[in-house]
């Protein structure tokens, strides 16, 4: 009788949270594009994400099916205190369900926990920190396009085994630039490499001459930049004024995105190595987005945050449709993006692991001469292409707590 009655009443819980959950489904859907309107990584996502996902809320097709999908925009300032401000009034008063873009991993890493604590749906494709899907995992967070650990994996290891066995860092003092020099200084030491020293600068910095005059000074073959856009981009033309590359030294842009190296120009950006898992030039299917993104974002190309953006959503939203409709409930709509093999015209086939991670290929690309360059944005060549089975962190290795151990 106890066995019966324990069975009974897990069966009607079980049934009563379903009948609850149908009761909370409906077909509208917010999205919330927060990233840097304004500041020095505007132009990797920012106005163009709000762009991709408004491409993508058309191309899902659910509109057509009577869906309501409407996407608001908001400037985080890269200030982890405005994000989550931005953000609790977006999930208590605009009904936001789903976050997306977020460059800048100190905002992300504080959208991850509201969004968790909220239970919504978190996309990140701009922030970089692998402890997203690390030691700050969560059930409702995807981190969709590259992260620290891909990209010293991919940049840091070739330079190391084409010879750059020594290394000095200039590091954006925060917690996408601490992460990416940590994970890049794990791999040149795994592969037998040295790293000389480091220092970081602020955030959105002007003036690098005390930085690269210690980079200078150490003699590393490699000054690895633990840094992104307009950061990226100043240091790397103060490189050259101060003769750093004709001195003997090669930089490493750890971080480099299609803006930058139109920033920077070709003369200054040329022969540069860096890793990156979207390119608008890399196939007929990319190049086909890409021209309908720049017939409404005039600006550039898709980066390949404002591709992850997009291609985050599509799977979103055949996530939603296979539910049946918006639970809103960010947990139960994560598990079935989880479920669901990824496929989309931007990053191919791929899947989602138990740790949030999406898994694609990367590519390690080379900054054409001005010579190479054929048309406009024609900038990269492909020296190698990492599988996706090797681009990012082990799951084995991870140590996010929603990994089951064996």
């Amino acid at each position: 009788m106890k066995r019966f009655i324990a069975a009974f009443v897990v069966t009607t819980s079980l049934v009563l949270s379903g009948s609850a959950l149908a009761q909370t489904m409906d077909k509208t859907v917010r999205v919330g594009s927060l990233g840097d309107q304004s500041g020095l990584y505007q132009d990797i996502g920012g106005p163009g994400s709000t762009v991709a996902a408004q491409m993508a809320i058309e191309d899902s097709g659910l509109l057509k099916k009577g869906w309501k999908i409407d996407v608001i925009a908001a400037d985080h300032q890269n200030k982890p205190d405005v994000g989550v401000n931005i953000g609790k009034q977006w999930i208590d008063v605009e009904k936001v369900d789903v976050f997306v873009d977020l460059a800048s991993s100190g905002v992300g890493l504080a959208i991850a926990n509201l969004a968790k604590e909220k239970n919504v749906v978190n996309l990140n494709s701009g922030s970089a920190s692998s402890d997203l899907t690390g030691a700050q995992c969560s059930p409702n967070t995807v981190h969709w396009v590259y992260d620290t650990y891909m990209l010293a994996n991919g940049t840091g290891k070739a330079l190391v085994k084409s010879g750059g066995d020594t290394w000095f860092f200039l590091t954006a003092d925060y917690a996408f630039g601490q992460a990416l020099e940590r994970d890049t200084a794990a791999v040149v030491t795994a592969n037998g490499g040295k790293v000389l020293g480091s220092v970081k600068h602020p955030l959105n910095n002007a003036d690098f001459s005390s930085f690269l005059l210690q980079a200078q000074s150490s003699k590393a073959k490699i000054v690895g930049l633990a840094n992104a856009g307009g950061d990226t981009t100043n240091a790397i033309k103060q490189a050259a004024e101060f003769g750093i590359v004709a001195g003997g030294q090669k930089l490493a842009g750890m971080l480099m995105f299609l803006t930058d190296v139109n920033a920077l120009g070709l003369n200054v950006a040329q022969g540069l190595n860096f890793t990156e898992t979207f390119y608008w030039d890399m196939n007929d299917q990319t190049r086909a987005f890409s021209k309908r993104f720049m017939e409404r974002f005039k600006k550039n190309p898709p980066t390949m945050v404002q591709a992850g953006v997009y291609s985050s959503l599509i799977h979103y939203f055949k996530a939603l449709e296979a539910l049946g409709g918006n639970p809103h409930d960010g947990r139960a709509v994560v598990a079935k993006m989880k479920e669901l093999p990824t496929d989309d015209p931007l990053f191919g086939k791929g899947s989602i692991r138990a740790d949030g991670r999406k898994i694609h290929p990367a590519y390690l690309f080379e900054v054409k001469k001005p010579s190479e360059s054929k048309y406009p944005w024609d900038y990269y060549k492909l020296i190698a292409t990492i599988p996706a089975d090797e681009a990012f962190l082990p799951l084995e290795k991870s140590v996010c707590s929603l990994v089951k151990k064996s």
